[in-house]
């Protein structure tokens, strides 16, 4: 079997007997080697004992005493996220339990970025064994912002922090400035002959996927949603690309990400979207439930729509957690992405 995302940590996850990822004092100790949390050389030496004690024991409870000893008011807070970060995902018992309770309970103060390496991780686990590249580039989406660009009259997607560093490269350069060339036509587009070099980079995150003009960029996207939705909510599901909504009395939609949220409600609402707003809308997706028992009464035999769009800025931030919280799935569903009446 091909390594790929060793980035992600899971060789430091052990495993349930449900198949999802059980939390190991080596993933937790990852966390605590974290730039956020490795005391800076002028910490305290409260917090440096702290750092010290937990990296040599990371399930270690921490009195509110321990805490308040810090000298500094950001990292205390750094800390106080942190250790209510570490306490859930010890008290679920699994990555996957815990980010399904975060999606479900709220996630506080968590910031975004510990969201999306939970969504790496439990990608990792729910793709082991996947061998198309295609399939791997697209479920990127789900855990790494994306830059669009239009190159030679067809729709790419990009990694947003490899695009933003190769424009503060252009920016350094005046000879690449003068060239004028976009970032993007700097990287390798993903296709069927160089697909295999995914395996030797996937952690550099530097292939582009043609959404536009390749359909088998739409597909891959599909594969990995059906792999999201099959590992993280245990049912079984169809996604095919499609080009408009096909059911004039659709009733179920869930935007892949907030423009994509937005512009369903707009939609929904009976409105008519403006030119601006149909240019965003960058893929359509339709599920399906291939055991329609698993669907909720009011739309069983029906198709679930998912939107894709970028911001007005040309970037995709997809939240899978809107999947979790917005499929209506028969007895399980917490809040809906949107619902006919």
């Amino acid at each position: 079997m091909r390594e790929f995302w060793v980035s992600s940590g899971h060789h430091l996850t052990g495993r349930t007997e449900q198949g999802e990822l059980a939390v190991t004092d080596a993933l937790l100790q990852a966390y605590l080697a974290r730039p956020e949390l490795v005391p800076p050389a002028e910490a305290c030496s409260a917090e440096r004992r702290l750092h010290a004690a937990l990296l040599a024991e990371p399930r270690r409870p921490v009195v509110p005493d321990e805490l308040r000893a810090l000298a500094d008011p950001d990292g205390r807070q750094n800390w106080e996220v942190m250790l209510g970060f570490r306490d859930r995902l010890l008290a679920a018992g699994s990555v996957e339990a815990a980010y399904r309770q975060l999606v479900h309970q709220g996630a506080g103060h968590l910031p975004a970025l510990f969201l999306d390496q939970l969504v790496h991780l439990i990608l990792r686990n729910a793709l082991d064994g996947c061998d198309d590249p295609y399939v791997l580039r697209a479920a990127e989406l789900m855990f790494r912002p994306q830059r669009v660009s239009f190159h030679d009259g067809t729709l790419l997607l990009a990694d947003d922090e490899i695009i933003e560093a190769r424009e503060q490269a252009v920016g350094r350069s005046p000879l690449l400035a003068m060239l004028g060339r976009e970032p993007v036509a700097e990287l390798d587009v993903m296709n069927r002959d160089n697909a295999w070099t995914y395996w030797s980079r996937s952690d550099a995150f530097t292939m582009v996927l043609n959404l536009g003009s390749d359909p088998a960029g739409r597909e891959a996207v599909a594969r990995a949603i059906e792999a999201w939705v099959g590992h993280l909510l245990q049912v079984a599901v169809q996604v095919e690309p499609v080009a408009a909504v096909q059911d004039r009395e659709w009733r179920w939609f869930v935007g892949l990400d907030a423009e994509g949220t937005r512009i369903g409600n707009v939609l929904w609402s009976g409105s008519t979207l403006g030119e601006d707003e149909r240019m965003r809308v960058l893929a359509l997706f339709r599920l399906t439930f291939r055991d329609p028992e698993d669907a909720e009464t009011a739309v069983r035999g029906h198709p679930v729509y998912l939107i894709l769009a970028m911001t007005p800025d040309r970037r995709v931030r997809m939240k899978p957690q809107n999947l979790v919280a917005g499929l209506p799935i028969r007895g399980r569903r917490q809040a809906s992405a949107g619902e006919r009446p």
